[in-house]
């Protein structure tokens, strides 16, 4: 899994990290016709300024290695916990795995567990939130905001990939990753978006006769 920083500078440019990725939602929003909530695209855009330093997705243990326990140990302990830990600790496994599948699901699929189970963990996590807070007498927004990232998890990771992916067109790295992902999959996206960067002349796919 790739875990170059996301915070260079020329992400960034004259606006600010915030702007930055606001703009690149709402493209991918756009792009994709997902209508989302107001609160819950405010809740992912600072979720994508929070993980602009990937190194703020993985816990340490007490000897300062990372901490790579499996999510459904995470979820369990999770459940288990007091009402206020357990908001904090689903929280972060909800936003951690929708944050995984979408910035590096490709990269999932050489792994033990691929990006199903991170759909499937990271929507029980904010599944769970939903229930809490609808359960809670003031969890009004609350509940409304985690029962919708539950519902478009999978949606919401395609929208995160997008955003990646236009993340990655700032490097010259990224584009050819890019490519080669594109190569491997034929995406309409990442044949658009590589069309955009003058790379490829015309919309069409790998293996295409012209």
């Amino acid at each position: 899994m790739s875990e170059k920083n996301l915070s260079e500078k020329s992400l960034v440019s004259t606006a600010s990290a915030r702007e930055y990725f606001k703009d690149l939602l709402d493209g991918a929003i756009t792009n994709q016709k997902v209508p989302l909530g107001e609160m819950t695209e405010f809740y992912l855009v600072e979720l994508l300024n929070k993980y602009m330093d990937v190194a703020a997705l993985y816990s340490q243990t007490p000897e300062g290695k990372v901490d790579d326990e499996p999510l459904a140990f995470q979820l369990r302990r999770a459940l288990e916990a007091a009402r206020e830990e357990r908001v904090k600790a689903l929280r972060k496994l909800g936003d951690q795995s929708l944050y995984v599948a979408g910035f590096f699901g490709d990269s999932l699929g050489k792994r033990l567990v691929d990006i199903d189970y991170y759909i499937s963990m990271g929507g029980a996590a904010y599944g769970a939130l939903a229930k809490m807070t609808r359960e809670a007498p003031a969890g009004g927004s609350f509940s409304s905001l985690y029962e919708e990232l539950t519902q478009k998890f999978t949606a919401i990771v395609d929208l995160f990939s997008e955003v990646s992916e236009r993340v990655s067109v700032s490097t010259n790295q990224g584009v050819v990753r890019l490519y080669e992902r594109w190569v491997k999959t034929g995406s309409d996206r990442l044949t658009r978006l590589l069309a955009e960067q003058g790379l490829i002349p015309t919309l069409t796919k790998p293996g295409t006769v012209q």
